[in-house]
């Protein structure tokens, strides 16, 4: 839906080329309700129609110009009165002049880098659109199409596992150790936790995943920690020698790949936080960071080439038709 003041005579419609085919996901909005919106990667090109309608058929329509604009843009919730943009794109579809009736016109912006992940956090929004306006001395018609980019990758080739300590003196030694340290976002944390050494009366033990979300730079940097998940490891003293597994599936919850430095104004991590209460609610923690990542072999084969080149770009590799081949290899495993 679109809203126009007074005295406006047109409305304006985007419509995507590929738009009854192309891939629907849910995205959180900044009053934190979900809406679906149109799912596109980096390096893929985008298209489709501007629709111009005039409000009275037979009334001539002034402007000053039509054009498209394809724009990535970060915010700061602290600094709302500047949006930075980085990237830019725009299409003139038509010259100054009249129109005396509907019209449709056609925009290409071919494969466009997309270069991050669409976000919308605590104090931060990254978002991609598509703005079509028509130009007017005394007020333009606009309209903007929000879409969803994902950032893919492929597996990482150095996954070392996870071994560390929690230790009081003479009175706790334990030794946990995770499969891996980075996870694709459908994954299973695997591992182990080994008490070598047991004189506090611990009654609970848990692991929770927290997602940190930091923004500003210098003295306007600005931390947010939410918990996304707590697996509960046991609930009662443990005897030295015991040794429990762990298996914590991430598919059911809400997170977003790894981010660091996004254009150099905002990261988001997440962390493995082991915490243990004794029978005196004394707490004790022990926190490693974890990385996350979106699976490259979730995309359709009929984008298997853009694919492979936001794969490219991701690792670094020296040739796109080896991650095009190891992303065409695992759809037929799947």
């Amino acid at each position: 839906m679109s809203f126009f003041s007074f005295g406006q005579s047109a409305e304006i419609d985007i419509v995507l080329k590929d738009a009854e085919t192309r891939k629907k996901v849910e995205h959180k909005t900044e009053d934190g309700k979900k809406d679906k919106y149109f799912l596109l990667y980096d390096g893929e090109t985008v298209s489709g129609n501007v629709n111009v309608t005039l409000k009275n058929p037979g009334k001539r329509l002034e402007h000053q110009g039509i054009k498209m604009e394809f724009i990535g843009q970060i915010e700061l919730y602290y600094d709302r009165g500047n949006h930075h943009e980085f990237v830019s794109l725009v299409k003139d579809l038509a010259r100054p002049g009249e129109l005396t009736q509907s019209q449709t016109f056609d925009f290409e912006f071919t494969h466009v880098e997309k270069p991050y992940e669409s976000y919308t956090g605590q104090n931060v929004k990254l978002r991609y659109f598509l703005r079509a306006t028509v130009s007017r001395r005394l007020n333009d018609i606009s309209k903007e199409m929000d879409i969803v980019v994902h950032t893919l990758s492929t597996y990482p080739e150095l996954n070392s596992s996870i071994k560390m300590e929690v230790g009081i003196e003479d009175c706790l030694h334990i030794e946990f150790e995770y499969n891996k340290s980075k996870y694709h976002l459908k994954d299973v944390i695997v591992g182990k936790i080994y008490f070598l050494l047991v004189r506090l009366k611990i009654r609970h033990m848990e692991i929770d995943i927290i997602k940190r979300e930091t923004t500003g730079t210098g003295p306007n940097v600005y931390h947010e920690n939410d918990t996304i998940a707590k697996y509960e490891i046991m609930d009662g003293a443990p005897v030295r020698g015991e040794s429990i597994p762990i298996r914590l599936f991430l598919a059911g919850y809400e997170m977003t790949p790894t981010m660091r430095d996004i254009n150099k104004k905002y990261s988001v991590r997440y962390y493995l936080n082991l915490v243990l209460i004794d029978e005196e609610e004394r707490r004790y923690f022990k926190q490693q960071e974890i990385t996350l990542w979106r699976k490259g072999d979730m995309v359709k084969k009929s984008m298997s080439h853009q694919a492979a080149i936001a794969s490219q770009r991701f690792e670094g590799s020296s040739s796109a038709e080896k991650a095009l081949a190891q992303a065409q290899a695992k759809e037929q495993e799947q």
